[in-house]
């Protein structure tokens, strides 16, 4: 027997009325559990939400706008070598110029110009990494800055020079090791600036995600020592270009 037409419509919308709660319920799970993905994924990065974001040091090579994606005007010799020199010790990296010249001529080029001497690390992780790099450090107490990494704060970790530099991952062979040097970003492609980490570590979740551009020769002892409100006190590039 058919039900009349009016009946039918009755039923189909009772059934529809009683879905939508369920409806909506997965539509919210969903977008929960993709916003949840996302912070998973910046908390693992090694980024912090880091370089680029801000220009408050004034100190950028060329002094470019912000937002602008810039290429460093230092011409690799391929011999530089960096000594950088902190409260708890003397670090000296190599440089992969051939995988990410880009990278190193930055970080080559900051040194040179002092940008990095009194900048303190903001982000210490056990057995991930040691970040610095923050020009918003300088004005600030080495109790300060660990206190702010300590409660997670975000008080540091968004200053930069004031530009932006190209990635430099998807062809780099080289990955993250113990005493690897690479530059910190945020999720945004091509966001790193200034803010640089040290590997604490064979971190395999992080290869060809960020550029990889040196690696500790000596002092990785002090690497491992360091803590937040540590401070670089100078960068020195041997046998740099005149």
């Amino acid at each position: 027997m058919f039900m009349r037409k009016p009946v039918r419509i009755f039923l189909l919308l009772t059934v529809l009325l009683a879905l939508m709660p369920a409806l909506a319920a997965c539509s919210k799970s969903e977008s929960t559990s993709a916003t949840d993905q996302n912070s998973a994924s910046s908390a693992s990065s090694g980024s912090g939400g880091t370089t680029g974001q801000s220009s408050s040091s004034g100190l950028s090579p060329a002094n470019p706008q912000e937002g602008t994606l810039y290429t460093p005007k230092y011409q690799l010799n391929g011999q530089e070598t960096a000594v950088i020199k902190t409260n708890k010790g003397t670090i000296k990296v190599k440089f992969f110029e051939q995988d990410a010249p880009i990278a190193v001529a930055n970080f080559i080029e900051l040194s040179l110009k002092g940008f990095y001497d009194g900048i303190k690390f903001h982000r210490y992780v056990p057995g991930f990494v040691i970040q610095g790099g923050d020009p918003q450090t300088k004005s600030a107490t080495s109790a300060d800055v660990a206190n702010a990494d300590a409660s997670q704060s975000g008080q540091f970790g968004t200053g930069g020079p004031g530009y932006t530099i190209k990635d430099e991952y998807a062809n780099n062979p080289n990955l993250h090791v113990d005493g690897s040097l690479a530059m910190a970003r945020t999720q945004a492609p091509n966001s790193s600036g200034s803010q640089f980490y040290f590997a604490l570590g064979t971190l395999q979740q992080l290869d060809h995600q960020y550029t990889v551009f040196g690696q500790t020769t000596s002092g990785l002892d002090v690497v491992h020592n360091l803590r937040a409100g540590d401070v670089i006190e100078s960068i020195t590039i041997e046998h740099a270009s005149k």
